[in-house]
This record gives C-alpha cells, structure tokens and sequence, in this order.
C-alpha cells in the first residue's frame, strides 16, 4: 500500500522533527554543555528571545555574507584575533547576539556597556578596568558598547585615544549609518560589518530551532504549528527574529493543550500573536532616509506601483505628512518641472486640502499628488540653476552689458541703458540682444527636454538661442585672429535684424528641398546652419568652422539637437580653396555662407572649388560684408567746428591707410565679379544696403579709444599715421561729442549667387 500524503498541515512536535527536512544544520548542544534542571528552570523565566539567543557561530542564523566558513569575521572571531569592528544592521538581526558570541569565544576580558544608559564616568571605569586589566596580567580587553550611536560627540572622544593605542579592542552596535552617526576617528580605526534583516529561510529555521529545543525552547512540549500560520509569523516579523520569537512565545504560552495536550498554532492564533508588521522606520535615521529616497526615485522613474507602495510604508510608520508634501513639491519642480507646469500647482492643492481635511481621509491627496506627479512627464531643467550658481561661485564677477543697465539714474552722466532694445516693440515681443555679460556670451544652463509642455517651447527657446548666437558673431571681436580684427565698429553685418534678412535672401536664392544635402562656410555664428536643418529635415547639413571660441558655443548649442538630426561640423584652420575641399566626396546640392569671400587671397579659385563640391543641379547663395563700404569714425564729428583743418584731414587720411591695410581690404563689389568671371560662373551679384544705428556706449568708446598694449585699438593704430598730440587731441574732441550718442551705422553687403 502506498503510504498516504500527510497532510499540509503537519505536526512539529519534537517525535517527528527528525523527519522534517531542514533547510541548514543546526548544532545541538552535547550531553556535556546541557545546562542543569535549575540553569533551565531560570532560562524558563526569560523571554524566548533571550533564552534562543545562539551561544556559538554554528546556531547563529543569517549573515553568511560575512560569517559563512572562511569569511574574514569569522575567521577573526574563532581565532579570538578581532580588531575593533562595529555592527550596523537593523533591530532583531543578531548584533548583540554576535557580540555575545565573541564573548564567550575570546580570552580577552570582555566589557559591555549600553550607550543609552552609561555616561563619561561609565566609559571611563571601564577603561580603568581594561588598564588595570592588562598592567597586572597582560590580559586585553573588549569593551561592547551597544546603541554606539547614543553616545554624543565628547563620549565618543573618550574613547578614541583607548582604542588607539590598543588598550581596548571595540565593538560598537548601531541601528545608524556609522559613517554619519560615529565619530569618524572611531569609523577610520574600526572594521564596519553591515548585518542585514534575515530571509525567509532564515526566521523559518529559528521558529523550528525554537520548536526543537527541549532546553530553551519548546522542545519539551507537543505543538503543531500549520504552514499558513508559520508563514504569517515569519512574513509579518520582517527580517526581525526577536519579533518572530516574541510572537512565537505569544502564541505557544496563550493558546491551551486540547485533550491529547497537544498545542495547535493556527494562521488565527498567530495572526492574534502578531497582529501588525514590525516596519522599520525610524524618523532620524537611515530607514526614514532611505524610504523617502526610494519614493522619491519612484515618482522620478514613473512608477506609481511602486511610488505608493512607499508612500504607504511611511504613512503606516507615522511619517509627517507635512514632510511628504514637502519632497513632493521639491519633486514637482526638480523631477517635473516645465513638462507639467500645473503639477506644483496641484501638490500645493492638494497639500491645503489635506491641512483642512487631515487624517485619516487626507491620505486621499497624499495618494492623488503622489500619482499625478508620478505619471506626469519628467522634465530635470530647473537644475540649469546650479549650473549658474557655480559659475556664479566659482568664475570671477561679470560686469552687466550696459544696455541692461538701470537708465532712471545714470542715463545722461554714464549713458546706462543706452542700446536697450524694447522686445515688446518688435514683432512677436522679441529681439536678438545681449543679455548675458560679455565673458559668458554662448554659454549655455537651461536645458529644455522634449517632454509635455516643455517641448511646446522647447524650438523656441532654441531658435532664439540661434538668433543670439548669430548675434553675438557679429559683435565678437575675436582674440585669436587678428586677421579678423574689426577696428572700426563691433560689427560686420549689423544686429539680429539685418542678419535675420541676409538669411532670407541666401534661403531664397539656395532653393533647398526637403532632402537637400547643404554646406554652411562659416557656419560659427549658427545663422544658417540650424535654418538648414529646420527646412532639409531629410537631407544632411554640413559646417566649415574655424577655431575659435563662437565654434565652442556653436558645437555645444548643436549638443542640445538629437544625434542624428545634428549637422556634421569640421574644423579648418582658413576658408582658402584647399580647406573647404574638406567634404570633397560630397556633392552638395547647396552651399551657402557669409562674410569668409574676403579671407581668401585667390577668392577665383575659391568660387571654381565651391563649383567642384556642387551637383549638376546645386546652388550657392554667399553674403560679404564689404570693408570699403564701413562708416568711418573721422565721419561722424563735425570736426570743421572743434578741430584744426589739418588735423582733420590728416585724420581721414590715416583712415583711410588704416582700411586699405587690413585683411579683405582689397575685396570690393567689383573684385567679386571680376572672380566669377574668371570662375566661368553665371553668377547674379546684388548690393544689400542697409540702414543701422549704433549708440558709442562706454565699453565702445573704449574699445576705440583706450590703448591696449596686447591688441592694438582704433586710436593705437592711428598712432603708427599721425602724432602722439594729434590723437590726444582726436579723442579728447571725441569724449566731448561721441561718447554715449547715437549715430548712423549703415552697411553695405555684397551677394552673389548661382
């Protein structure tokens, strides 16, 4: 006959433990170590928890992250070689126990003191006790002091010279991160050994162990405990074995013998036992933390599930609700941001309801911000902040552009506010101007995603950056090339306006399609490059930069796009015929570019090089400002009425000398049709005039007139032309009728496309 199934509900009582399969061995105590009838009657007046405690590593359960055979813990403690240590775990993992262990393992004398109860004058009996100790018969000592992190800082201190120089060895017991909450002399000089809450596997075989045991346990009496009953047991103690054994202890000493004095532990009995989870919580330390850093990590990854799952844990522990509500506004700005500007709106709501509602019904907005925030889209922009907090910290004061000045008090004296541009005055209440300090044009802190509201005006905010950037090329005057030194004025093509238009007129004329592969020469300033990729969403964009730090910020502002809608950027060290040969196994179907035609020295063989890289059916479209055509300084005084004929006219002709001297001196509208005859180019060449004003700030004025010894301005270089005295004279008529007016500032560009 086949033996029948037993039933789920099997005794475990001590006749028929040897056929239950357990899942790690456990040591029984020899007939030599039993303790006498009268040690186990008083071992009978302790609670469970404390009679179970294990005596030796063999019966103690868990921790075989650090206490399996071979482990250095254990390897310490049975050689009795243990240096300090301290044990950081939560309640019920067995820190206490474990010190208990070495205690009865070492030859060292060993010291016990409760951090809560003991005080300096504890600490220092027993250091008098462990000195004395080792002057009379060389013996160590181990002082345990448990709840370690109840000390404060000066008892603490006391202990750390002992430990130094070897006259205790310390083991320390916490609930707290030791590596905030101990003295970090006393962490540096010790071992730290994390004890983690116990498995399963682990409280299972402690509640049989206890079951087992004739001495300490229950051993002696017949108690059948059912599976569903253990398993509420060990799933409500929560990793903590002196919950579980209290609970077991309840349980066993509660529910009375039946007529064959049998004690049946049934899932209500043990649910009457253990009636709530222990939870870990607590509200200054690492599980407070941790919790709320996991709810936090939560909402931030989008997962409701998992969001309330923590928010339930911390309600149930008592965690403030004014602190919940706190990190989630904290949450709602940081981790949402602009993707949902309602959402701090909606924790504030909700946060008032609660402080009008309360408990328990409150716990409605609690759960209602937590999983609006948690599926809301995420956006983490507004950290763009700290970006320029550390560049506030850390790089030196920028002075404020003098257009953003205050005008109300020093328009007239210092000219503050002069060249402010009024955005609401313009179309769409927007203008390109400078807004950020001279040192940290480009720079680049808000971020925006493409998530919810934010990527509404995210293509905003970049095509203004775009404008921006265009205009700041224009107003740069680069350190690193004095080829390109603009000595008379701070632009080329004028403002934003004037640049917008030029755009215009090079789009038209290049006549890209969709799928267009373009190539932008001089791209650095932005202008047409990311008008390129907005009008040829399927093609590709090339750029030719040369070094310099608009390029940098050209690079960067390109980051912001995804990989693959980026144009391809090359660096070359000039614009001569060989260097924009650098996509040669490209032909473009257009190339488009602005004011490099004047770099060149051979600009004929830099139009036959842009023909190679073009297609059969390709165009090109280029603007240059023409040099020639600048305003000249000497022009905007009425000099017959302050200054001596001579002087004046020896003015103009120095300044003349000066233009004829720079770079691209020699390109003119005529030089440019002259190349694209000789290129065999059909080429339509236009003159683009421009009207412009410029107000000569204090910054302008000095960049004229002010000697600079590393890069020589306007009035050192008219020195080389005329009289140290004439220039005196010169800028001090100009300080008397330039500075801080507004002056005509026209510019004439030329074009030429085919």
């Amino acid at each position: 006959m086949n033996a029948a199934k037993p039933p789920k509900h099997a005794r475990l009582n001590a006749s028929m433990f040897h056929r239950i399969p357990f899942p790690y061995s456990v040591s029984m105590t020899s007939l030599f170590d039993r303790p006498t009838r009268k040690e186990t009657t008083e071992h009978l007046n302790e609670p469970l928890a404390a009679r179970m405690r294990p005596r030796t590593l063999d019966e103690f359960w868990g921790q075989e992250h650090i206490l399996a055979k071979g482990r250095l813990l254990r390897r310490a403690i049975e050689a009795d070689q243990l240096s300090s240590v301290i044990f950081y775990g939560p309640p019920g993992t067995g820190k206490t126990t474990l010190a208990r262990i070495i205690a009865n393992t070492t030859k060292s004398k060993f010291l016990s003191i409760n951090a809560v109860l003991a005080g300096v004058k504890d600490i220092r009996d027993a250091i008098d006790s462990a000195k004395q100790n080792f002057g009379l018969i060389g013996r160590k000592s181990i002082l345990f002091v448990d709840e370690v992190h109840r000390f404060n800082k000066s008892q603490q201190d006391a202990l750390l010279p002992w430990v130094e120089n070897g006259t205790i060895t310390l083991i320390g017991a916490t609930t707290e991160n030791p590596y905030f909450e101990v003295n970090k002399a006393l962490v540096s000089r010790s071992r730290i050994f994390q004890l983690l809450s116990l498995t399963e596997t682990d409280l299972r075989g402690i509640v049989m162990q206890a079951l087992r045991d004739p001495d300490r346990g229950y051993g002696l009496l017949n108690v059948t405990m059912r599976e569903e009953a253990l398993a509420h047991l060990v799933n409500v103690a929560n990793g903590d074995a002196r919950a579980l054994l209290n609970a077991l202890e309840l349980a066993v000493t509660t529910t009375p013998m039946d007529e064959n004095g049998q004690i049946e532990i049934t899932l209500a009995v043990a649910e009457e036992s253990i009636q709530q989870r222990a939870i870990l919580y607590d509200k200054e330390g690492d599980a407070h933390f941790d919790t709320i850093s996991a709810f936090i990590k939560s909402i931030r990854g989008s997962d409701p599930d998992a969001a309330l799952y923590w928010l339930a844990r911390m309600v149930q522990a008592g965690e403030s609700p004014n602190f919940i509500f706190r990190r989630l506004l904290i949450s709602a700005c940081e981790d949402i941001g602009l993707a949902d500007p309602q959402a701090v709106s909606v924790v504030e709501s909700c946060a008032q309801a609660f402080d009008r509602i309360g408990l328990p019904e409150g716990r409605y907005h609690l759960a209602h911000a937590t999983l609006y925030l948690a599926t809301a889209p995420k956006s983490n922009s507004s950290m763009a902040f700290f970006d320029a907090l550390s560049v506030v910290q850390k790089e030196s004061s920028y002075e404020v552009p003098n257009p953003l000045k205050d005008a109300s008090r020093d328009k007239d004296g210092l000219g503050h506010g002069q060249g402010y541009l009024y955005p609401h005055a313009y179309r769409d209440h927007w203008v390109a101007q400078q807004y950020l300090p001279d040192g940290l044009q480009g720079r680049i802190f808000y971020h925006p995603t493409n998530m919810g509201y934010e990527a509404t005006i995210a293509e905003k905010v970049i095509q203004n950056r775009e404008a921006q950037l265009a205009l700041t090329e224009e107003r740069r005057d680069d350190d690193t090339s004095t080829s390109e030194e603009r000595w008379i004025g701070r632009t080329f093509d004028g403002g934003a306006a004037r640049a917008q238009a030029i755009r215009e007129e090079i789009f038209q004329a290049a006549r890209l399609s969709p799928n267009a592969r373009v190539l932008d020469i001089n791209a650095a300033s932005g202008l047409l490059t990311f008008e390129a990729l907005r009008q040829c969403p399927d093609g590709g964009v090339f750029s030719l930069v040369t070094p310099s730090q608009t390029a940098e910020n050209f690079r960067k502002l390109m980051e912001q796009k995804p990989e693959i809608e980026r144009a391809v950027i090359r660096s070359v060290d000039d614009f001569s015929p060989q260097s924009i040969l650098a996509f040669e196994d490209i032909a473009f179907d257009a190339i488009i570019g602005r004011n490099f035609l004047h770099l060149t020295d051979d600009l004929p063989d830099l139009l036959c090089a842009v023909q190679k890289m073009l297609s059969p059916d390709g165009h090109a479209a280029f603007t240059n400002i023409l040099p020639g055509s600048m305003p000249r300084i000497s022009a905007l005084i009425d000099s017959s009425k302050h200054l001596d004929s001579n002087l004046t006219q020896a003015w103009k002709n120095a300044e003349e000398q000066l233009l004829r001297s720079e770079q691209g001196s020699q390109f003119t509208f005529t030089s440019l049709e002259n190349a694209a005859k000789i290129a065999h180019l059909n080429a339509r060449l236009r003159r683009l005039e421009f009207d412009g004003t410029m107000t000569i700030t204090p910054s302008v004025f000095s960049h004229w007139f002010s000697h600079n010894a590393s890069k020589p301005s306007y009035i050192d270089k008219l020195e080389l032309h005329l009289s140290k005295e004439s220039c005196d004279s010169i800028t001090q008529w100009a300080h008397l009728f330039l500075r801080n007016q507004t002056v005509a500032w026209p510019s004439v560009i030329a074009m030429i496309a085919w």
